[in-house]
């Protein structure tokens, strides 16, 4: 299995993470639609964050994630305010992390960009979705270029075509200085979820929050990218 860089930064991250209330999750959980009595799967659920307001919308809800001390702190949650939510300590990379299990919708919140196989990844979540199921996902925009002491999703030595995993510099990117990030251009998600039957089906690209970019540079560029795919073809 993968290291588990969440786990060095468990703490950090559920303390910074832990609300559904900003415009991407917001925008991932409308492009979701209903979900009540749908089986969902979450991929990178972390400490369950996304996991939970799903099933609190009706979902039947499955989280799968490769950091034990995020998982950790999700079965605590599950323990004290029970919402039926299975997780899954696993690499949702390989074939068979699921189990064999059959999801009508899978989410997966700003968490394709840390994984390192994309392409295991997807053939995963295609696989498990039934046909006409649907796919949601919220990535950093693949064409932010940053700004200010914000980090855009390539190196600033670099450039939007060279893809490749790095770590940030900035002083307000954080999270991405700790556990770094891939940066892929989005034709190839695009021609990676094609290729494992999944189309293109609805896209938004939510601004951040008022003064979450004190400079006003980071913030009139395409910051975010949430989108929903359908599956069309067997994976």
């Amino acid at each position: 299995m993968p290291e588990p860089r969440y786990d060095q930064v468990a703490d950090f991250y559920i303390k910074q993470f832990d609300s559904t209330e900003d415009s991407v999750s917001q925008a991932l959980l409308d492009l979701m639609g209903s979900v009540a009595g749908v089986h969902v799967l979450d991929v990178a659920c972390g400490h369950g964050r996304i996991a939970r307001e799903l099933a609190r919308r009706g979902a039947e809800v499955v989280g799968v994630d490769i950091s034990g001390r995020l998982l950790a702190k999700a079965g605590e949650i599950e323990y004290e305010q029970p919402l039926g939510i299975h997780y899954l300590h696993g690499d949702v990379t390989q074939p068979g992390a699921l189990g064999g299990r059959v999801f009508d919708r899978a989410a997966c919140h700003f968490g394709l960009s840390d994984i390192d196989d994309l392409d295991g990844a997807v053939a995963t979540i295609s696989a498990a979705l039934r046909p006409r199921g649907a796919f949601v996902f919220s990535i950093l925009h693949p064409c932010f270029g940053g700004g200010k002491d914000i980090a855009g999703s390539w190196p600033s030595a670099s450039s939007y075509y060279d893809e490749q995993r790095w770590t940030a510099r900035e002083a307000r990117s954080v999270l991405r200085g700790q556990v770094g990030a891939n940066h892929r251009m989005l034709s190839t998600y695009l021609d990676t979820f094609r290729r494992h039957g999944l189309w293109l089906d609805q896209i938004a690209e939510p601004p951040p929050a008022p003064g979450w970019d004190p400079a006003h540079d980071a913030d009139r560029k395409p910051v975010h990218l949430v989108a929903r795919m359908v599956k069309l073809n067997e994976g």
